[in-house]
């Protein structure tokens, strides 16, 4: 299982959630109201699940596909953490993952 600890842009609230191997991080956070759309079902023709990767085991992820790095120069506010949670699959490599909304999402109660 991996432990999920979602922030808000403001590193106020915050969500802990767990998930198991296999699970797309967009998904997990959608099925815990996290206020992510992902309206492009994957297809990354969006980034509009765009988040930040903030601490835990960041570095057991393979790194962004050259199409994901692309996506996120749409993205508002993207940097170095940026990543899209659509193009993120959970492994049991990963046994906790910290996760910041971006400014533009505010409400993390919805």
């Amino acid at each position: 299982m991996t432990r999920i600890r979602f922030i808000s842009a403001d590193g106020g609230q915050e969500a802990i959630v767990e998930s198991k191997p296999g699970d797309r991080l967009l998904d997990v956070a959608q099925a815990h109201g996290m206020p992510l759309e992902g309206t492009c079902e994957g297809a990354m023709a969006c980034s509009t699940c765009h988040v930040y990767l903030v601490g835990g085991d960041v570095e057991a992820l393979p790194p962004p596909a050259e199409e994901e790095e692309d996506m996120l120069d749409f993205a508002a506010c993207a940097n170095r953490q940026s990543r899209l949670a659509c193009q993120i699959k959970l492994t049991a490599d990963i046994q906790t993952l910290d996760v910041k909304m971006p400014r533009s999402v505010v409400d993390m109660s919805r």
